[in-house]
């Protein structure tokens, strides 16, 4: 349908379906296609991310409405298939749109009984409709949704009558309708008709119109929208312009978060800490962050997986974000990594200044790791808050310690993944992640206090790896070490050994790889210069990636097997994360 409305698309564009280049790929994507407003493609992250949307305008409405002027009132349609009610991200965002009463959420269920393997029978029987019920929806089914329009009509009409409920509108139709040969089969999923099908399809439907034609009475009928919505926008422009007279302060507001431009000086409200600050983990002084920020950005926003109280995600000043309290900006999202990260992505592509963050444990991430890669993938800048981000979390051992999910998401494009070592860098982190509004941060956190370093900074959190302390001059330091999160207080000790010895060492912090991997040839040189091959690494993780920073002569030290359950210290000894091991190390390049 975009294709009929210039300057989004035109005939050549439905040509070029799924070829190089084109704005028509094999699934919608919001930074290919104009018009698209999330990716989708994995099964069930399309009606989450709709749940995210639909949650938005309720918070917005909630947050700006005036009894004399409703400037924020639009419905969010999905539509979704077998195979995404299959799927469990569907079932846990479905089940917080029940909770959350979000009136303004209308999805259309394709129930057409086929999925790639066939016939649904084989493995989706259930009723669908009560499910949703249960979920508390409200339902309604068009029997025949092929052709029957008027019923279509008045199942949204009757949807919208609904107001404190979501609805769910069956649609039973049949696949490949109009298909002698192929309609009603698995065939027609994915797969084009064929030469001959399509013949004998035009056939079928009279459609006597040559490939791409599309009759000027469709295209008058569909481009009639044009100027509706030309008259829509300037109604509501109008209607905008008395609500900033009335309330300038909610509309200046508002404005900022429909266009993300954030507030002057919104940085300086991060905390800092000197070395002398007390110890603390990093999970509680992202809590500092989070609260500081929120304080001054209009559009943070966001939650746990049930896990506030130990991931310390709850903005104090705020309440929760609920049916009846939407305008609160604590969300709970109940033990749901998969829906929750779904969810974030849409509430991110709905307006660039509301800034979403959810968090759970870092290793289950495993459970949303779908959404995170739609995350990077579709450019939503969601805020993914991880905490117990090491064997340092101790005794309930490897079932909860990440080993490889640090180099997992490093891996990952358009990601940033920040592991934070004391309270300035957990505040850089936090600073980045905000700016990165196309790109999200996960920010890898520890469960243990680690001390306040000298030396660390938000700007050098700015360069993703840089220069913590260093006894050398020339650039030409006998030893560099380097490390990230908790482990750069270790080096940071081993380095001052060595000293001790009279060697001179470079303590480097690499915070963010991928924002060091953006910095100048010059100042990668500066901090790792090439004629220094005496390099070691330390982090409570696996070790792969790290050899393009230690260099071939360099070493690695970290942990490529799973964890074990014991006190973190303990651990900590036994896989040889320590400063002994570090100086040993050193002193064997």
């Amino acid at each position: 349908m975009l294709h009929i409305l210039p300057p989004f698309h035109n005939e050549e564009d439905l040509k070029q379906f799924r070829q190089w280049g084109s704005k028509t790929p094999g699934h919608p994507e919001n930074f290919e296609t104009p018009g698209v407003e999330v990716t989708t493609g994995p099964l069930g992250q399309g009606i989450a991310n709709a749940v995210g949307l639909a949650l938005a305008e309720k918070h917005l409405a909630a947050r700006f409405n005036k009894p004399d002027s409703e400037i924020v009132d639009h419905y969010t349609y999905c539509i979704l298939g077998d195979g995404c009610q299959m799927e469990g991200i569907s079932n846990e965002a479905c089940s917080l749109a029940g909770h959350w009463g979000l009136g303004k959420l209308i999805a259309f269920y394709d129930d057409n009984h086929i999925s790639i393997d066939g016939d649904t029978e084989i493995a989706f029987t259930e009723d669908v409709s009560a499910r949703f019920e249960a979920l508390g929806w409200h339902t309604i089914w068009v029997k025949n949704g092929n052709d029957g329009y008027d019923e279509i009509r008045a199942a949204i009409k009757e949807a919208k009558a609904v107001t404190d409920k979501p609805t769910l509108i069956k649609v039973t139709t049949t696949i490949g309708f109009g298909s002698p040969n192929k309609a009603n089969s698995y065939s027609v999923h994915g797969s084009a008709l064929g030469t001959k099908e399509v013949e004998a399809t035009r056939e079928n439907l009279g459609w006597p119109y040559e490939p791409f034609f599309v009759p000027e009475d469709v295209k008058s009928h569909w481009s009639r929208h044009v100027p509706q919505g030309a008259a829509f926008e300037a109604d509501w422009n109008a209607k905008f312009a008395e609500y900033e007279k009335k309330y300038p302060e909610d509309a200046a507001t508002l404005k900022s978060i429909v266009s993300g431009e954030l507030p002057a000086g919104w940085a300086d409200a991060l905390p800092k800490y000197t070395p002398e600050s007390p110890a603390d983990a990093t999970r509680n002084l992202s809590q500092q962050c989070l609260n500081a920020l929120a304080k001054v950005v209009p559009g943070l926003l966001g939650g746990s997986a049930d896990l506030a109280s130990s991931n310390m995600t709850l903005l104090k000043m705020f309440g929760d974000f609920q049916k009846d309290t939407p305008e609160e900006r604590n969300v709970r999202f109940g033990v749901r990594e998969h829906g929750m990260g779904a969810i974030c992505n849409g509430i991110a592509l709905h307006s660039p200044g509301l800034i979403p963050y959810c968090a759970t444990f870092f290793v289950f991430t495993d459970y949303m790791r779908a959404a995170m890669r739609i995350s990077a993938l579709c450019e939503a800048g969601v805020i993914y808050v991880m905490t117990h981000d090491s064997i340092g979390l101790g005794e309930d051992g490897p079932t909860h310690q990440p080993i490889e999910h640090l180099v997992s998401f490093r891996a990952m494009p358009n990601i940033l993944m920040l592991r934070p070592a004391d309270g300035n860098e957990t505040a850089g982190a936090y600073k980045i992640a905000v700016l990165n509004r196309k790109r999200p941060s996960v920010l890898a956190l520890s469960r243990q206090k680690l001390a306040q370093l000298p030396g660390t900074s938000i700007e050098g959190v700015e360069k993703g790896g840089y220069i913590v302390s260093d006894n050398s001059t020339g650039n030409k330091p006998d030893f560099i070490v380097m490390s990230t999160g908790s482990e750069l207080e270790i080096v940071a000790k081993a380095a001052d050994e060595l000293r001790k010895e009279g060697k001179t060492v470079r303590v480097v912090s690499f915070v963010c790889w991928e924002l060091f991997d953006e910095q100048s040839a010059e100042y990668k040189e500066s901090v790792l210069p090439e004629a220094v091959t005496a390099r070691v690494s330390l982090e409570a993780g696996s070790t792969l990636g790290w050899q393009k920073y230690v260099g071939s002569k360099g070493k690695a030290i970290g942990i490529d097997k799973f964890g074990a359950s014991a006190p973190a210290g303990k651990i900590y000894q036994e896989y040889g994360i320590t400063a002994e091991n570090v100086i040993a190390t050193a002193k064997s390049l």
